[in-house]
């Protein structure tokens, strides 16, 4: 049960990150998900999206050269 938890906090965080979220799923993440979750979910999907734009950049880099 406990990856049901995680996987519930890492969707969370990406539909807030993507900035569509109905108040109902919200309110839902807000009663069965704890702010240390959502902390590391967080974390977890900033340093996801910060690396896929470095590597990204890389790309584009080497493909210039």
């Amino acid at each position: 049960m406990a990856d049901r938890g995680h996987l519930k906090a890492a969707l969370a965080v990406f539909w807030s990150f993507f900035g569509v979220r109905k108040r109902r799923d919200y309110d839902a993440d807000a009663q069965n998900l704890s702010p240390a979750q959502i902390v590391v979910a967080g974390l977890a999907g900033g340093l996801v999206f910060v690396l896929m734009l470095l590597l990204v950049v890389y790309l584009i880099v080497q493909f210039v050269k």
